[in-house]
């Protein structure tokens, strides 16, 4: 059946010059849909008028174009959103660049305190705690100022046969002190004083840090015979009994150990104010100021024969070159560069043997203590001397040991000075 009228059905044509309206099927419910104004935009003709478009209908509804919440097709362009104040995205408020600066370094701040952390419990771990102080005896009453036993020993541990060529240490076994040097961090200034390995001391009774024997006191002897006797531990015992001073720590390194820590820092300034040869350290240096690798360094603290004065001379070089050291590394340059400090730590603590109390904030005070007396706070001497006594040995001024030992137990500025 068709619904359509006959006259002038769809398609059809018509003879009014008006176009006609919609026709309507008598089963379809066709929506009404109120007239929409036209826009001012309108279409895309660009001369269409609203009297043109009066009265006009397409027969179609004029439904949301682009989202316009009005209606209207006919062409247009999709509607444009103001922007938020200072934002470039629509509603947005403007960033609060206070907050996100206070959140960002808060960020920095425990990114920087985990990092710090990390290292300090990766340091920590990596220290050697081998010395037992507990196992001296007879021990002296503790003074103001914290005192560290600094030792060099000849220790060729871990070396292969190439580097200790290379470094002039020979292949003789075991270890003995090559150096012996008590740092005392004072309020009232730093003090360094060398001990002479040739020192002619009494090696005390004495409990074996091994055996748990007691060993009966030995009179007229080195000094660095009481570490080859039974290491550490009767060293301190020694040092303590001829001195009355009490030593709070102790710190040991090897030769390997000494060269790695010089060659992680990149070289240590030094300046020497003569220069000297000696074929069995491997030394050979110009006057003037020069930068030492680690191989160089190890030469100019061992160095012995080329001078007059011997190993009182080399005590000097030696304490000279670690004040030295401590300043380039004790330096913002090596602490907050990851690949300066990681390389410097692991090249000196696997081979820094220290007491089981150490700490690294221990270690870091030592090491700010012996800047400061390169810097000009405190002082560096040799241990009052009085001559020379038995087996090429050197006999100590015991007065002004006594006078000098009462400054550092008081946290007194050193006035005490050395002889030779």
């Amino acid at each position: 059946m068709n619904d359509w009228p006959e006259d002038g059905g769809y398609g059809r044509g018509n003879a009014n010059s008006q176009p006609e309206g919609p026709r309507r099927m008598s089963h379809v419910q066709r929506p009404q849909v109120p007239q929409q104004p036209p826009r001012h935009d309108q279409g895309y003709n660009p001369n269409f008028t609203q009297a043109q478009g009066a009265g006009y209908d397409s027969g179609y509804s004029s439904g949301q174009v682009y989202g316009d919440p009005q209606g209207g097709g006919h062409g247009t362009v999709p509607p444009q959103y103001a922007p938020g104040p200072g934002s470039g995205g629509p509603g947005r408020p403007a960033p609060d660049w206070r907050k996100r600066i206070k959140v960002g370094s808060i960020v920095l701040v425990v990114a920087v305190a985990a990092w710090g952390i990390g290292t300090y419990a990766w340091a920590s771990s990596q220290m050697r705690n081998e010395v037992d102080l507990s196992k001296v005896i007879e021990r002296p009453a503790e003074g103001d100022c914290t005192t560290y036993l600094i030792v060099g020993s000849d220790s060729r541990e871990g070396m292969s046969a190439e580097e200790k060529k290379k470094l002039h240490t020979g292949s003789a076994e075991g270890k003995r002190t090559d150096s012996m040097m008590i740092l005392a961090a004072c309020s009232s200034g730093n003090t360094m004083v060398s001990l002479p390995r040739d020192s002619w001391v009494t090696i005390p009774s004495f409990v074996g840090s091994e055996s748990g024997k007691t060993y009966p006191a030995r009179g007229g002897s080195k000094l660095n015979a009481a570490y080859a006797m039974d290491g550490p531990e009767l060293l301190v015992r020694t040092v303590e009994f001829n001195t009355g001073l009490r030593i709070d720590h102790y710190a040991e390194i090897g030769f390997a150990g000494f060269a790695n820590i010089v060659d992680a820092l990149g070289g240590v300034e030094l300046n020497i104010e003569k220069g000297f040869k000696d074929k069995k350290s491997g030394a050979d240096f110009q006057a003037g100021t020069q930068t030492l690798n680690g191989e160089q360094a190890l030469a100019f603290v061992r160095t012995r024969y080329a001078f007059a004065q011997s190993d009182l001379q080399r005590t000097k070089n030696q304490q000279k070159f670690l004040s030295a050291l401590a300043n380039e590394a004790a330096t913002p340059g090596t602490i907050l560069n990851p690949f300066a400090l990681y390389p410097t730590l692991g090249a000196g603590l696997d081979t820094l043997i220290v007491d089981k109390d150490m700490s690294l904030y221990d270690l870091g005070k030592m090491f700010f203590a012996m800047k400061g007396i390169s810097g000009g706070d405190g002082k560096s001497m040799n241990i009052p001397l009085a001559g020379s006594a038995p087996q090429n040995s050197l006999k100590w001024d015991m007065p002004k040991v006594k006078q000098l030992v009462e400054q550092i137990k008081n946290d007194e500025k050193v006035t005490v000075e050395s002889n030779r």
